[in-house]
């Protein structure tokens, strides 16, 4: 029996998202352009093999999925589920909100224009071992809650406006298993900020004494 072509095997979501966030990087450090970005991702999205995957990414620096794995991936946390791979949402005048038992995309995107969102993670379970939430204010505002176990990755930009945290009112608790939550965009005379908190009535704050 012949041995099978490594690049003619089936590719999985996973192999799909880690290319497309490649690209999104690329077109972040001005690699490539918009529209080039936009019909990348529409291959991407539609490729089946390995190999559909590699003139995607050929002329880019960094292609982590565009050949098979070599060995198998490490096993999957708890707080991982099955969840889309991207949402987008606006607050307009209005607001967002996400609270409670809730699963966080691999990419969520929210604009908030005069408006404001409320995203509140504690409680939270993630589509990905890493998530990114994109966060664009414009004289609006954000506020995101962690848990203690949640590691965050700040690297939003304030223009005559904030982008801050996580600030903690309760130390962090961080371990190699803990959820990391990417935190990017800009504040446009509005403010972004993250705070570490633990859910309310837990028995350990009760013990404690820590504020919610």
């Amino acid at each position: 029996m012949d041995t099978p072509d490594p690049s003619q095997l089936r590719i999985s979501d996973q192999d799909r998202h880690q290319v497309a966030e490649v690209l999104r990087e690329a077109a972040g450090e001005g690699r490539i352009d918009l529209d080039e970005l936009d019909q990348r991702l529409d291959a991407t999205y539609a490729a089946r093999t390995y190999a559909d995957l590699v003139p995607i990414t050929l002329d880019l620096p960094a292609t982590p999925a565009t050949h098979p794995p070599s060995r198998p991936a490490a096993a999957i946390p708890s707080h991982v589920v099955p969840g889309p791979a991207e949402e987008r949402h606006l607050a307009i005048l209005g607001g967002f909100d996400r609270t409670g038992v809730w699963v966080v995309p691999q990419h969520l995107h929210v604009v908030a224009f005069m408006g404001g969102a409320d995203l509140d993670l504690r409680q939270a379970q993630f589509a990905a071992r890493e998530v990114t939430i994109t966060v664009n204010a414009i004289m609006g505002g954000a506020d995101i809650k962690v848990n203690p176990q949640t590691h965050v990755i700040m690297e939003g930009i304030g223009i005559l406006g904030g982008y801050s945290g996580p600030s903690d009112s309760v130390p962090a608790e961080l371990t190699e298993h803990s959820p990391v939550v990417r935190i990017r965009g800009f504040a446009i005379m509005g403010g972004v900020s993250v705070t570490r908190r633990r859910v309310r009535g837990s028995r350990r704050q009760l013990r404690r004494g820590d504020q919610p």
